[in-house]
């Protein structure tokens, strides 16, 4: 049974850093494509990263290109979202998802709960 847990979100100030896990569980990240996703309210959901972890590919929408890494832990089937300069904007729920393929970007088929970030002074 595929199954995604995120922790690690919080608030935080303007020019924070946060960084969120995606525990996996029911299959091995070794051969497949992870995304970090975030929905703010009232807009529509939208993809922020992803890592093909076959190969160590990465890919970020360009609103955190340079505050955001994705990384992923194998030992742990954990990917991982270091989120630095933290703005408002970025105050959303973050969701991680999979459709256990291999490549970058994906339609999640699987998705977790999500963990509340919010940024404000």
């Amino acid at each position: 049974q595929v199954q995604l847990v995120e922790s690690g979100g919080g608030l935080v100030q303007p020019g924070g850093s946060l960084r969120l896990s995606c525990a996996a569980s029911g299959f091995t990240l070794d051969y497949y494509a992870i995304g970090w996703f975030r929905q703010a309210p009232g807009k529509e959901r939208e993809g922020v990263s992803c890592i093909s972890n076959i190969n160590g590919r990465t890919d970020y929408t360009d609103s955190v290109k340079g505050r955001f890494t994705i990384s992923g832990d194998k030992a742990k089937n954990t990917v991982y979202l270091e989120m630095n300069n933290l703005t408002p904007d970025d105050t959303a729920v973050y969701y991680c998802a999979t459709r256990l393929t291999t490549a970058c970007p994906i339609e999640p088929e699987y998705w977790g709960q999500g963990t509340q970030v919010t940024v404000s002074s």
